[in-house]
């Protein structure tokens, strides 16, 4: 597929030099004391604009075997993402997910391939992070790494985030606002890092843009607060 997938905000594709590689490796962790259901959320946004309307988005995670920790479908739909759309694969262990993640960024199918992983995860190295972005150069297919309970470790990733929930700005009469992500670019290859910055997902134009009705108190795109934060890779 190649390109850049812009995120729509102007001074932040400019950051990105155009926006995230789609044939790129790109990492979302969730800070330290988050329960990472922004860093999921997130990585499911970037999925479905990269995918479009034309290709399936495959979501690769652990099968913990509760329904509870399964996705809820209304709430994929709710974030104007078609539930049928998303090929859910659940495996036992890391060494599978690995592999199954591997041969679907290789048959190159889907528009991308998530992996979604809860804590250190010793086999996705270095070497393996490699693997998967020469993979994704070659069938052009995005790899999006959602890293929950984990600290920031080298790898290959063309870009590397943290992502956390923000508060929605409230709407009229007190109804809930779309949902707010916090963004810190921790590392960018070949390019700046430390931008941070909170986009707001509008699900009816599906793109996403700086909290209309937002604290501005906000870190505007562009922020330099943590351009000293240190490279892990």
């Amino acid at each position: 597929m190649g390109g850049a997938l812009g995120l729509g905000v102007p001074d932040v594709d400019r950051w990105l030099q155009g926006g995230l590689r789609r044939d790129g490796v790109h990492e979302f962790y969730a800070p330290p004391d988050g329960e990472g259901a922004g860093a999921s959320a997130f990585a499911l946004l970037v999925g479905r604009l990269i995918c479009g309307a034309d290709l399936p988005l495959i979501w690769l995670r652990k099968d913990r075997g509760s329904r509870r920790e399964r996705p809820y479908a209304p709430g994929l739909a709710e974030l104007g993402i078609d539930p049928d759309a998303v090929f859910l694969v659940g495996l036992r262990d890391l060494s599978d997910l690995l592999v199954a993640t591997a041969e679907s960024v290789r048959h190159g199918g889907a528009g991308a391939v998530i992996l979604e992983i809860q804590g250190r995860a010793r086999l996705l190295d270095l070497t393996a992070s490699r693997r998967l972005a020469l993979a994704a150069e070659r069938s052009g297919t995005a790899v999006l790494l959602v890293r929950r309970s984990a600290r920031p470790v080298a790898s290959a990733a063309h870009t590397r985030w943290q992502v956390s929930a923000a508060p929605s700005p409230a709407l009229p009469a007190n109804a809930p606002g779309p949902p707010v992500f916090d963004l810190q670019l921790l590392r960018q290859r070949g390019g700046p890092e430390g931008l941070h910055v909170q986009l707001e997902w509008n699900r009816e134009q599906a793109v996403f843009r700086t909290p209309i009705y937002g604290d501005p108190s906000a870190v505007p795109a562009g922020g330099m607060a943590d351009r000293g934060r240190r490279r892990a890779a």
